[in-house]
């Protein structure tokens, strides 16, 4: 198949075609056999009135040969039971309207020839209006009917011409409509062909837009056209898409790099502190270097997790819908940490989620608090607009209204925190958002002039249920 064929273009003016030249079709077919049968309708109803009538007169007891006086412009022919001709319209050969094959009830149509008229007799008086005056035409289309007597002694034949005027204004519209639905269905395939390919020029637009668009250079956008339709929508939800991989690229790019440079460090002490002990086996105490080397694969140990939980955390990872009381999770949190650590449970607020992972939220915010807190830290819950609210404060330097979105980034620690020995990789607030964000909540840097403040929001149990 031609690959033109297999373009959206060509099915749709396809489609277009097949489906307008059927139901014109249809429609056609069905106006030229209703007005077939209007016209034949009512030659019948002519035909019948007319036999009825001759039926009506030889009921009453007149003769045969009457009918010429009492039956006037009507076409008939009256035969016996033996199909012998006793009567008929006077200008009329015999057998000219009988059907051939014999008689038989109902109704049939007939032509006749210009030898079945004789209207060049000056006794065919009630022929004369009905069949015309020209003796010479043909092909007169006559609808005949058929009954018999009331005393069944002669069959009667009544006929009546079927408008030839009406039939031949039906033959020409039914000439016109074969021509012209095939060439109807033609042009709305057509239109439908040009009206796609305009359509879908925006969607090539956007196909060659993306086309050209590399893993490096996502900054680009697709042209979105000015109409409201569902291109538009389309490059919209295009330009969205490219939007985010832009950013989880360079997220993850930069991620790497710090993971790199974070793991490198250690990585170093160890290795720098197991070559020199190597080297100068009787120069150092192999106590203190395999001391300074467990905590170095301590902070590996550490770092480690912290990055597989973030994995975790950004492959969307299903929390367990489960109940949770977060004054037990402060409660599993406080527990066995050094003096300066109070907590305050105002409300008891129940949500759903991963106790585990809500436990390590509060933990890495206590910590980040107790590593910059000069006298202590206070962990308090309270429900606030249908949202549980776990408030961290400490009384340390606090946090810079401009480092307040950015704590939250991966591998961000400020200055105050890296020129501290104790501090962490700077994953621990990061660590904190994507948890709250797993479970359908926010954190935040709140004003506090004393020094630090974080608050988390997670919804309540009752309204998530």
């Amino acid at each position: 198949m031609p690959k033109a064929w297999r373009s959206t273009r060509f099915r749709v003016a396809l489609t277009s075609f097949v489906t307008s030249l059927v139901a014109l079709s249809v429609v056609s077919a069905w106006l030229v056999l209703d007005a077939q049968n209007r016209l034949g309708n009512g030659a019948a109803q002519v035909a019948r009135e007319r036999a009825a009538a001759v039926v009506h007169v030889l009921n009453t007891g007149a003769a045969p040969a009457d009918l010429g006086f009492l039956v006037r412009g009507s076409i008939y022919e009256v035969r016996t039971r033996t199909d012998e001709r006793v009567a008929s319209c006077p200008g009329l050969r015999s057998r000219a309207i009988v059907p051939d094959g014999g008689s038989a009830y109902g109704d049939s149509v007939q032509y006749l020839k210009p030898g079945d008229i004789d209207l060049a007799s000056r006794e065919s008086v009630g022929c004369a209006r009905e069949l015309g005056e020209d003796p010479e035409r043909n092909g007169i289309r006559l609808h005949v009917t058929f009954t018999v007597s009331g005393d069944s002694k002669y069959r009667i034949y009544g006929a009546a011409i079927v408008d030839e005027s009406g039939q031949a204004a039906l033959d020409s519209v039914r000439v016109t409509l074969l021509v012209g639905v095939p060439v109807i269905a033609l042009l709305i395939g057509a239109i439908a062909w040009f009206a796609v390919r305009r359509s879908l020029r925006p969607v090539e637009a956007i196909r060659s837009e993306v086309a050209e668009i590399g893993a490096h250079d996502l900054s680009r956008r697709v042209p979105a056209p000015d109409s409201a339709d569902e291109i538009a929508k389309l490059a919209e939800t295009m330009n969205t898409m490219l939007a985010r991989l832009d950013t989880a690229v360079t997220r993850q790019s930069r991620f790497t790099s710090d993971a790199s440079h974070e793991l490198r460090t250690p990585l170093a002490s160890l290795r720098t502190q197991l070559e020199v002990l190597l080297a100068h086996p009787d120069r150092l105490d192999w106590r203190d270097a395999c001391r300074n080397a467990l905590l170095d694969i301590t902070r590996l140990q550490d770092l480690v997790g912290d990055l597989v939980l973030l994995g975790k955390l950004d492959n969307a990872e299903p929390d367990r819908a489960a109940p949770v009381r977060l004054s037990e999770v402060v409660e599993s949190c406080l527990s066995g940490r050094r003096q300066g650590v109070r907590a305050e449970i105002g409300d008891d607020p129940m949500v759903f989620g991963d106790r585990g992972r809500l436990e390590r939220l509060l933990r890495n915010l206590v910590d980040n608090a107790q590593r910059h807190a000069r006298t202590g830290v206070e962990v308090r819950t309270s429900i606030v607009d249908e949202f549980a609210v776990v408030t961290v404060t400490d009384d340390g330097p606090g946090i810079p209204v401009a480092d307040r979105e950015r704590v939250f980034d991966r591998f961000v620690r400020l200055d105050d925190g890296r020129a501290r020995d104790e501090g962490g990789a700077g994953l621990g607030l990061a660590i904190v958002a994507e948890i709250a964000h797993a479970h359908g909540g926010t954190v935040e840097v709140a004003d506090y002039d004393g020094g630090a403040r974080l608050v988390v929001r997670l919804p309540l149990a009752e309204v998530r249920s």
